[in-house]
């Protein structure tokens, strides 16, 4: 029941995620904002007519946060199944890499420090790629 569900929320969320990042959507945003300011002085200012723009825009960032945030988990893992299949597929490239994505911030700035200190002496290069897999066989 839930996989028909998540199939059905998965193509809404991608449709609604394109369609509010087109310029149209905002033209509409920003002409919904300018007919709530011009009716102000019909509405005399008043809490009602502040409610509703209020009201609506909380509405929409608090359903928007969560479609948007599915649209980059699932951008998110195809991009690192991707990478993980490159690195997999590459003769010279270090598995060991794969699924670092799952590794705390901390472990992964000590993982992009090493390269960088990798990239940086040329002749310690083989000293360092030995360290990283020896760090990446500890955890």
């Amino acid at each position: 029941m839930f996989e028909k569900f998540d199939h059905i929320f998965t193509k809404v969320a991608g449709w609604i995620a394109g369609a509010t990042g087109q310029p149209l959507a905002f033209i509409l945003a920003v002409a919904t904002v300018i007919v709530w300011v011009v009716s102000g002085p019909l509405f005399q200012f008043s809490d009602t007519w502040q409610l509703v723009i209020n009201t609506g825009t909380t509405i929409v960032t608090f359903l928007m946060v969560f479609l948007i945030q599915n649209t980059q988990n699932r951008d998110s893992a195809a991009m690192q199944a991707k990478l993980d299949e490159l690195l997999r597929a590459v003769e010279q490239a270090r598995e060991s890499f794969i699924g670092i994505e799952h590794l705390t911030a901390k472990e992964v700035e000590k993982v992009r420090d090493d390269i960088e200190r990798e990239c940086a002496g040329a002749g310690k290069s083989e000293a360092v790629s030995r360290s990283f897999d020896k760090f990446v066989k500890r955890l």
